[in-house]
């Protein structure tokens, strides 16, 4: 088989082009525009409350968004900043600063190009739910909070990032809030919220960023009230298309030591990724009855976190919003995705100087609505009045989002969820010992029988999985009842064995053939036979005592028992 055979990258774009109309063409290119408008405040938002800027946020969208339509594995996925990875560049900056998240987003990049091509899209989407929600009502809490400066206009220069220390140091700022400022961000909230009654086509941010920028740019130019920062005076305005340019590479030996450091961190940003990206592809497939490519998604995603460092940009993944945008507004193949990407494009171009005239507070007022709509509450509530362990596991990886980092939250919401999977498959696998006799159950399709146990023999059913969490209850069992010469272990129901369970199977053999006694195996799946054969422990009991079925194997107990005159 070749290797590009084997590779499973099938951009949808090629696929839909083949059949492609003058109708859909149109539609898409409406879906395009408006999905460019939605995309407008939300990548400039982004892009500043990550720590970069507003050209960062455009360049990313863009960019990131060409590619994962061009090369992406859904038909209608919208690629770009998002809110999700705030957090993480907001940290990565203030500790390695940024050419350190250059160099971690091409890692990023490279994994997520990794997982696609080792096909790990459909394992990836089997994240525990309640880890989902937990980081992500966690990283909606820490958006909100980086808002608050802007929100109040405070004017702090460099905000904490620390959680509680950030709002320690907005405590000791009260007295600096700028009430015009407030009044531009709650009035933007309002806008925001209101828009939808009266249009659900045009976002409520794009009204609230376009009425609001003109309020202020009215009071600045003729009420001569200037207190109300805007994008350019805090940050240099874009100008033409970005350069090309390269992360700054240090000594070899700093280098790999950055690399190191920031392992951790590229990881949690290619996971995140690559959950964000999936899971908005899954529910894009609801929506519009289609199938999409993981693998191809994920490579395509890493394509696009690998090109975007070189031009300035900020890791980017699938934003749902914008991709129910444009499901919502007609799009249907990726064609809309790129013409969306024209539009921001343009904006970048040709409207730098009315970006620089949007208000800090609107936007403040654009990200506490994004963080209040991605806080998930209502999934919170549900997973309470679950299981006690799944809102545990919730509320410690929201916790540790807010107070730590989405890398220790992920890492230890994991750790907990495969805790409780563990003692959930062990309380399903149980272990009995029958000595007198044993029932057969055909489960309706014939009367069930009973099977009397030869004398001298034993029974030892392993139902379920025998795994390391199991294997050590087999070994106290067989401990405890060992006064049998003729030991059968049924396994009809193991449907998998991993080395520990071989090992302690492997010693069980041994000690029983030691002391002189026999075992017999019984209804092993041909799956499990395989890896008893590996082992070398059907070699070790002998063929003629491994047998499919448990009338075989008492037969042969029976023949056993009565070789020995145990009867």
């Amino acid at each position: 088989m070749k290797v590009k055979d084997s590779i499973d990258f099938h951009p949808r774009l090629f696929e839909t082009l083949r059949n492609y109309n003058r109708t859909q063409f149109t539609t898409d290119i409406v879906a395009g525009i408006i999905v460019g408008v939605i995309a407008i405040p939300l990548a400039i938002s982004f892009g500043i409350a990550s720590g970069v800027g507003p050209t960062e946020g455009l360049v990313t969208a863009i960019i990131a968004g060409l590619i994962i339509s061009a090369l992406g594995g859904t038909k209608v996925q919208i690629g770009g900043p998002t809110g999700a990875f705030i957090v993480i560049i907001y940290g990565v900056i203030q500790q390695y600063g940024l050419n350190g998240l250059l160099i971690a987003t091409i890692m990023t990049g490279i994994m997520l190009i990794i997982m696609g091509v080792v096909k790990l899209g459909s394992v990836i989407k089997f994240m525990p739910y309640p880890i989902i929600v937990g980081f992500t009502g966690g990283i909606a809490i820490t958006i909100f909070s980086t808002q608050m400066n802007d929100l109040f206009g405070m004017g702090i220069k460099g905000v904490p990032a620390n959680f509680i220390e950030k709002w320690t140091c907005y405590a000791q700022h009260i007295s600096d809030i700028n009430w015009m400022s407030f009044a531009v961000g709650i009035v933007s909230i309002l806008i925001i919220t209101l828009t939808p009654k009266i249009s659900k086509k045009i976002p409520g941010a794009f009204f609230a960023i376009v009425i609001m920028t003109i309020v202020c740019w009215l009071l600045r130019n003729y009420a001569g009230i200037d207190s109300i920062k805007t994008i350019g005076d805090l940050y240099e305005l874009p100008e033409g298309l970005p350069s090309l340019s390269l992360p700054k590479m240090e000594e070899e030996s700093n280098l790999l030591d950055t690399i190191t450091m920031l392992l951790p961190v590229a990881f949690t940003m290619a996971m995140l990724g690559a959950i964000e990206s999936l899971l908005s592809a899954m529910v894009a497939d609801g929506v519009i009855g289609d199938k999409h490519n993981s693998n191809t998604e994920l490579i395509a995603q890493g394509i696009a976190n690998l090109v975007v460092p070189f031009f300035g940009g900020i890791p980017a993944t699938g934003a749902i919003a914008r991709t129910m945008a444009n499901i919502n507004n007609g799009g249907r193949t990726p064609v809309a995705g790129i013409v969306h990407t024209i539009v921001l494009l343009l904006v970048l171009l040709f409207l730098g100087a009315l970006v620089g005239a949007i208000p800090m507070p609107c936007l403040a007022g654009v990200l506490i609505v994004v963080s209040y709509n991605m806080s998930g509450w209502r999934s919170i509530v549900s997973i309470c009045k679950q299981s006690r362990m799944s809102t545990t596991i919730m509320f410690t990886t929201l916790l540790l989002t807010v107070l730590f980092d989405l890398t220790i939250a992920i890492e230890v919401g994991l750790l907990m969820a495969i805790v409780v999977f563990m003692k959930r498959i062990m309380e399903s696998t149980n272990i009995s010992v029958i000595s007198d006799e044993m029932e057969i159950h055909h489960d309706g399709e014939g009367a069930d029988e009973k099977l009397i146990i030869p004398a001298g023999t034993e029974v030892y059913e392993v139902d379920g999985p025998f795994f390391f969490g199991i294997a050590n209850k087999f070994d106290e069992i067989t401990r405890e009842h060992n006064d049998k010469i003729i030991r059968i272990v049924r396994m009809r129901k193991v449907t998998f064995i991993d080395s520990t369970g071989l090992h302690n199977l492997e010693m069980f053999i041994r000690n029983t053939l030691a002391d002189g006694r026999v075992v017999i195996l019984s209804g092993v799946n041909p799956k499990v036979m395989k890896s008893l054969h590996k082992a070398g422990l059907v070699n070790l009991v002998g063929e003629n005592n491994v047998h499919d079925h448990i009338r075989k194997a008492i037969k042969r107990a029976g023949e056993l028992s009565a070789e020995m005159n145990l009867q």
